[in-house]
């Protein structure tokens, strides 16, 4: 299967794509500028099989570029634009690309001693978005920023390349055998150093045939958002598998999704359905505290909200369905199976889970020795299904370890129901024993959030006076003026009535921000290593 194929044969021309920055792209643009991108990578000299990285923001630029790469048979390598400059640079030399297409404003940044920070990078190309430069348009514009950086990296203006494509030999697009990687995702560093997930075209295919057409049930006219960006498997996804895939829309947006942003898109492009992650979600509903119904968030067009990422607490769904009358799918997916395996469903959602198997995959629960855990209890999770992995670049040794005859270790605790409900333990490093039963941080942080005056909160393992484990909260105020001794005293008194006493927290550490990657998932080994940190120095 060939993803440009498959979106742009049989489509209607002029249905619309892509929605973006007041701008309406229909498919026939899109399939243009796709076959120009074509043109433009056979130009460059780029062959099968190169890694060729995407250091762009949300945008119609990066869509015809990931797909020009997949079908032209080399493999796209998109890079999250919220990760440090060093973050990047570590993957982009992971992945040994010798090619990258790069935002303007991180060219020159990135480019500084690039011949040292970047031993395998040889060409650069370069979107510009200066007034005056349309990337989407064949009109000549200037090449003053095209000047050599480093010697020994070539760097060219995009939409000059893309001009002179159109005098280039017609080429057409390639049909890599379905084995053959398309493109590489990776994992967003929540418990360390990112891996990248290897995949296939088909890999795509079938997230859509499975979730998509199971949980969204995508119609006419839809028009998709997510504020979960194309770079990580979740937004790849939202924003480009389901909406093009189906001949719907997609609403792509470049700032970062601040509520007020949100909002604005709301407001100017009506989305049917949006996506995010559970801390988006928490903090729209935390801005719509401080506004006046005049200037609420307008949800009237949405009919399905959907969260991931990390497990979504059943307050936060519960609250956001009870301020917009919009309910909240909350299911699971990972970059190593692309996207969501498990997920609630409309007129089935079940607040403080993550519904139940999706068709087309499969799941079982072991305990650390690899055996299956009784019923009811909870184990490792472990999925099968054909969106996974083919394994991690260049990392033998781990792909070894967590993909294992077909099943892939999730790296989650979980436990099931008599119902086929399943629920979410926390990530197996992140649990831990205190008075010898387990604890699982994503319980006693649902139970937290309760309270009215938590706006977030993350519980990792401390120690007590006596080097015994227990928990530790780490506390994000609603009220940043509130009184941390009365709130302390009142979520004890929250936590006594609602938890045995070895998983109530010992310790409240109030901040004003929690740790989170860039793809929105809290970070608790930086959480961890403050604790170790402060018992090393008292």
């Amino acid at each position: 299967m060939n993803l440009f194929e498959t979106i742009f044969d049989n489509v209607l021309t002029d249905r619309i794509a892509i929605l973006y920055e007041q701008r309406r792209i229909s498919y026939a643009e899109l399939r243009d500028q796709t076959l120009a991108t074509v043109r433009v990578l056979c130009s460059l000299g780029v062959e099968r099989g190169d890694r060729v990285a995407l250091l762009l923001n949300d945008s119609p630029e990066f869509i015809a570029a990931f797909i020009a790469i997949c079908s032209y048979g080399a493999i796209a390598v998109p890079i999250n634009m919220a990760l440090r400059s060093d973050e990047q640079q570590a993957i982009l030399n992971d992945c040994t690309a010798s090619f990258a297409i790069v935002e303007e404003d991180l060219c020159r940044t990135m480019l500084v001693d690039a011949s040292n920070k970047f031993p395998r990078l040889t060409t650069v190309v370069v979107v510009s978005r200066q007034e005056g430069t349309r990337e989407f348009s064949t009109g000549e514009t200037t090449d003053q920023r095209e000047q050599p950086i480093v010697p020994s990296i070539r760097v060219h203006l995009l939409a000059k390349l893309l001009s002179e494509s159109g005098q280039a030999a017609a080429t057409g697009v390639a049909f890599p055998d379905e084995n053959q990687p398309a493109f590489i995702l990776y994992t967003s560093g929540s418990t360390g150093e990112p891996k990248g997930a290897v995949h296939r075209q088909s890999d795509i295919f079938f997230t859509n045939e499975t979730y998509c057409r199971e949980v969204l049930n995508l119609r006419h006219g839809d028009r998709l958002f997510s504020s979960s960006r194309l770079p990580f498997a979740y937004g790849l996804g939202n924003s480009f598998t389901f909406p093009l895939l189906n001949e719907c829309t997609t609403i792509l947006c470049r700032p970062k999704p601040t509520p007020e942003v949100i909002a604005k898109v709301f407001a100017d492009y009506k989305p049917t359905i949006f996506f995010a992650v559970p801390v988006i979600y928490s903090l729209l509903l935390a801005d719509q505290k401080n506004r006046n119904s005049d200037s609420a968030l307008d949800c009237s067009s949405l009919r399905l909200c959907i969260s991931a990422g990390e497990a979504l607490p059943a307050q936060i769904g519960e609250d956001w369905e009870k301020g917009f009358g919009v309910p909240v799918l909350d299911g699971i997916g990972s970059t190593e199976m692309l996207h969501m395996w498990m997920s609630n469903h409309e007129g089935e959602v079940v607040y403080g889970s993550s519904g139940k198997l999706l068709n087309g995959y499969e799941a079982r629960l072991l305990d650390p020795e690899g055996s299956p855990t009784p019923p009811g209890m909870e184990g490792n999770l472990w999925v099968k299904g054909a969106s996974a992995a083919m394994g991690y670049w260049k990392k033998p040794e781990i792909t070894a370890g967590t993909f294992v005859g077909g099943w892939v270790r999730t790296g989650d605790l979980y436990r099931g129901d008599s119902n086929g409900l399943w629920f979410h333990m926390g990530r197996s490093d992140d649990c831990f024993k205190s008075s010898g039963q387990w604890v699982s941080p994503v319980e006693v942080e649902g139970v937290l959030l309760r309270h009215k005056g938590v706006s977030r909160a993350a519980v990792v393992e401390d120690f007590d006076g006596d080097s015994l484990p227990c928990a530790c909260a780490f506390v994000v105020p609603a009220d940043v003026s509130a009184n941390h001794a009365e709130l302390e005293t009142e979520l004890r008194e929250l936590t006594r009535s609602s938890l045995p006493r070895f998983k109530q927290p010992r310790r409240y550490v109030f901040v004003d921000e929690l740790p989170y990657t860039a793809t929105g998932k809290i970070q608790r080994f930086k959480l961890r290593e403050l604790l170790r940190v402060e018992s090393a120095t008292s």
